[in-house]
This record gives structure tokens, C-alpha cells and sequence, in this order.
């Protein structure tokens, strides 16, 4: 590409990955594949899984959605990846000897972005990889000789604790060196019933083990080039690597997906707060300036980056009902079970009710229906797994952040137009209602795998729905008027006296038109 500062900076450089496989990772490595093909090498750590060595695992990698253009248009590039055998979890990232000596003798820039997102994972589990694993790709890393740049991927809300978070790396909530021992000998009972104690304000596992691992990066990281960058909330590609892309449920996913087919019917979020999601190309694509940057300017701090929309181009919860309401019912779901017409709730108590009796009371019915006809009874256990998602995200929709977000803008400014316009992160671009719509297109063909071609029956089968709906809504006031009616003598009387009044209006109405069509 001409002018531009990155793609030649990424020249002949061999680059070191760990979280290949996971979102993020994924659009990484297909944008520094597409962008940047004059790249050497890409090394990529991967765990032997499921029967699976490493080489049959980069194969799946490479089949995914995500890589269809490169497979098309340039698949020599996908001969630049190579995946190292390791594991987080062990010594050394359980990477072999000669394998070492390769990275050590090519590597110059490392980005890790290897982590378990999982907000209620079990304590011990999320310092094995968040906090333990940090700390052993920092004992890789010093044995990198040639290394220029280490991009490590925290998250915005490490620091949730605090409404107002800068980019900076605050004090630890707790030594991390000491809870890492602590971990080693403690009993996992145990450490299951202090976590609540030892996590304080943070909400989960994830933000408490990402702020230790900041401090953990600050501490050991002394002459490694190092920057950070947080991401909030990062969700589907708003254009790259497909406008829409999206691989998992977790999030907003999980919110649009459920909506649309018309089984979530309420959530318990404040719908005046701000909503920091960030398309997933944004992050990446400043990771990789990031890594230029680092490597150029050689700065003589840790410089954070945090990447979030809100603090430049806010989004509130109550934003992101309406125009998803409107993307759902213009791109409907194929086979909605219901009209998708809920809404989110402030009001907890008006939340629960919601739940009851849109969730539980129908899923109850259908599935005492299902068992009479022999039919596998699901529903219930798929909202009990549904709620427990949702209480994990609680949290974030009823909470608000103001992430101070200047040094992307400033690394903006320092970047050619050229880099500017294919390595974009600039937040302020983003136009929320055709992003939203991007994103329910997104989540109705990657997630449901509904084909597009299915959208003329959806919308067909979706006016069916409304009109069930309201049948339903006029059914259930008839038998609460009628259940009102007889037990109460004045009902009875208001009633008849309305009936009265509509039937001679209705005569009144056919006489005068046939009285206009007379003359």
C-alpha cells in the first residue's frame, strides 16, 4: 500500500500471537495476513485440543468464515502462519525448547491477547490464565532478542471500581505475586468461599485477575517495550473483516439473538446509561498501530490506550432497544417463536414480574405441551441457562463508566492518511443506527445461520406473529373483563351500557354512509 507507514514497518517482521483462536485473535490474524502481506511470519500458540494437534486445529482457524476472502483472493498468505504448540496453563507456555529458539531468534513483535472472558469463571481458573499465564509469556518474552513490541490486551474494565478511569495503570487490588501462591496451596472450596471478599467491588473474576495482571505487566516488564490496550465492550465488525461478523453469544449477541426470536422479552437495564461497545475491528486495528507506534516512537513509559466509544461518540442502552427494535422487525429471524416486542426495564422489581410472566409462565406451558405430544421438553432449562448469562452481564447495564480515551486520537494524529483509513479505530466515525442494523444482519446469518434468502419468508412469518400477538392480548383482556364481570353487579352494568353505545354508534355510522351513497 502506498504511504503507508504500518504496512512497511510490518515488513519481514515475524509477529508472535497468543489468543489466535479466540474473537479478537481471529480478526487479527486475517488483518495483518490482508493488510500487511509483506509480514514474515505469524506464530501462533495453540493448545492441542479435543484429539486435535495443532496443525489439524490451524486448519479449522483457517476454514472459518473470517478467512473466505484471503482462501480466495490470496491463499499463499495462509502459508505465513505457524502454529506453536503451548498451553497458558503450563511452564514456559508449555512451548518446547527448539520452539523458544525460534521465537527468540525471529520474533520482534508479540501481541497477547490469550484470556478466559468467562465472567463467572472460578477464581483459580482465571489466575491460571489471566494472572499466571501473563507472568509466563513475560519469562518468553525476555528471551525474545529481537523484540521491538509487546501489545497486551487487557479490558477497560479492569478499573470498574471507579466511575471515571484514565489510561494509566492503577494500584493493584491485591499483590498479585502473593495471590499467586496463595492459589498454588489453597483448597478450591476454600478459595471458592473467599473470592466474593477477595474481588471487593469488581463484579467478576475477569476485571479482578485483568487489573492484577496490568500491575503484574508493570512490575516485570522493566526495558520490554510494552503497551496496553483495553478494550470495553468489543462486539460484532461494523465493516472488516465482514460487516456484520460475529463468532460467539456472549454480550449484545446474546441480547439481539434472544430478542429477535422473540424469547427475551425484558432486561433489567438502565436504558439512560451509556453503553460502551466497540466494533471488533476497532481494537485490533489500534493494536496494530500500537505495536508501530511502540516500536517507532520507543516512548519511555507504559503507555494504556483505552478503547471506547462512549467518551467520543456515546451510546446509551436505551439507543441500542430502539434501533434494535427496528433492525429486528426490518431483518427478522427466521421461525421467531414470538413477536419481538419486549422491553428493558429500570425497575427491577417490574423486571422479575416480566420474567414470570413472559418467560417462565409460557416456557412452562409449552413445555408441559411438549411432554403430553412425547416431545423433549426444553424451554425452561433454556431460559435457566439464558438468566444466568444475563446476571453475569447485569452488572455492566446498570452501571456506567467515563473511560477517558485520548491517546488513540493522539497515535491518530501521528499516522498517514493512508494508515488512517485502513488501520481505523477513529470511534467518532461510527454511525450507531446503521451499525446496530449491521449487527442484527450479523447475528441473524453468523450466529442463527439464517441465509439471507430466508428473509421474505421471515417477514411473512413475522406479520403472522403480530397479529397472533395482539389476538393473544385481546383474548386475555376478554377473560379478565369477563372473570371482572362475574363478580361484580356494576361491572356488569358499565358493560352493557358500553355495549349499547357502540352498537348504536355502529348504526348511526351505517345509516349516515348509506344515506351519502343515496345522493
Amino acid at each position: 500500500m502506498v504511504n503507508s507507514d504500518i504496512v512497511g514497518f510490518y515488513r519481514d517482521r515475524s509477529v508472535f500471537i497468543t489468543g489466535a483462536t479466540g474473537f479478537m485473535g481471529k480478526v487479527l490474524v486475517e488483518k495483518l495476513l490482508r493488510c500487511c502481506p509483506g509480514v514474515k511470519t505469524l506464530y501462533l500458540l495453540m493448545r492441542p485440543k479435543a484429539g486435535n494437534d495443532i496443525r489439524t486445529r490451524l486448519e479449522e482457524l483457517i476454514s472459518t468464515k473470517v478467512f473466505d476472502n484471503l482462501r480466495r483472493d490470496s491463499p499463499e498468505l495462509l502459508n505465513k502462519l505457524v502454529p506453536i504448540a503451548g498451553d497458558m496453563s503450563l511452564s514456559s507456555l508449555g512451548v518446547s525448547p527448539s520452539d523458544i529458539k525460534m521465537l527468540s531468534d525471529n520474533v520482534s513483535i508479540v501481541f497477547h491477547s490469550a484470556a478466559t472472558v468467562k465472567f463467572d469463571e472460578a477464581l483459580k481458573s482465571a489466575v491460571e490464565m489471566n494472572l499466571k499465564g501473563t507472568m509466563r509469556l513475560i519469562e518468553l518474552v525476555r528471551k525474545m532478542d529481537r523484540l521491538e513490541a509487546l501489545v497486551h490486551v487487557s479490558t477497560a474494565y479492569a478499573n470498574c471500581d471507579k466511575h471515571e478511569i484514565a489510561e494509566m495503570i492503577y494500584p493493584p487490588p491485591a499483590d498479585p505475586h502473593k495471590l499467586m501462591e496463595c492459589v498454588d496451596w489453597m483448597d478450591e472450596e476454600l478459595l471458592k468461599g473467599i473470592t466474593k471478599k477477595l474481588i471487593g467491588k469488581r463484579p467478576n473474576t475477569y476485571t479482578y485477575t485483568k487489573a492484577l495482571a496490568e500491575h503484574l505487566l508493570m512490575e516485570e516488564c522493566g526495558g520490554i517495550p510494552l503497551a496496553i490496550v483495553r478494550p470495553t465492550i468489543v462486539t460484532a465488525a461494523m465493516k472488516e473483516p465482514i460487516p456484520g461478523w460475529v463468532d460467539n453469544l456472549n454480550g449484545p449477541t446474546g441480547l439481539i439473538a434472544g430478542a429477535g426470536k422473540g424469547l427475551l422479552r425484558t432486561l433489567w437495564c438502565n436504558t439512560t446509561m451509556v453503553a460502551d461497545v466497540i466494533p471488533v475491528e476497532f481494537p485490533i486495528n489500534l493494536m496494530i498501530a500500537v505495536a508501530w507506534h511502540t516500536a517507532t516512537y520507543k516512548p519511555n513509559n507504559i503507555v494504556v490506550y483505552n478503547c471506547a466509544s462512549g467518551y467520543h461518540n456515546p451510546l446509551t442502552w436505551g439507543e441500542i432497544e430502539r434501533q434494535g427494535r427496528v433492525a429486528l422487525l426490518k431483518y427478522p429471524m427466521s421461525d421467531v417463536l414470538w413477536y419481538p416486542s419486549g422491553s428493558f426495564k429500570s425497575n427491577l422489581t417490574l423486571h422479575k414480574i416480566d420474567v414470570v410472566l413472559y418467560h417462565y409462565l409460557p416456557a412452562y406451558f409449552l413445555d408441559f405441551l411438549a411432554r403430553m405430544s412425547g416431545n423433549p421438553a426444553m424451554l425452561v432449562r433454556l431460559y435457566d441457562k439464558a438468566h444466568r448469562a444475563m446476571s453475569c452481564l447485569n452488572y455492566f447495564t446498570t452501571h456506567e463508566w467515563r473511560f477517558i480515551s485520548e491517546n488513540p486520537i493522539q497515535l491518530l494524529e501521528k499516522m498517514s492518511p493512508e494508515d488512517r483509513r485502513v488501520f481505523y479505530f477513529d470511534v467518532r466515525t461510527i454511525d450507531w443506527p446503521s451499525y446496530i442494523e449491521t449487527y442484527a444482519l450479523g447475528t441473524r446469518r453468523f450466529i442463527l445461520k439464517d441465509d439471507p434468502s430466508t428473509l421474505p419468508a421471515a417477514r411473512r412469518h413475522m406479520t403472522r406473529m403480530f397479529w397472533i400477538q395482539q389476538m393473544s392480548r385481546v383474548a386475555v383482556l376478554l377473560l379478565f373483563w369477563r372473570a371482572v364481570v362475574s363478580r361484580s353487579e356494576t361491572a356488569r352494568r358499565v358493560w352493557n351500557l358500553a355495549f349499547t353505545m357502540l352498537v348504536s354508534m355502529m348504526r348511526r355510522l351505517s345509516a349516515g354512509a348509506g344515506i351519502g351513497i343515496a345522493k
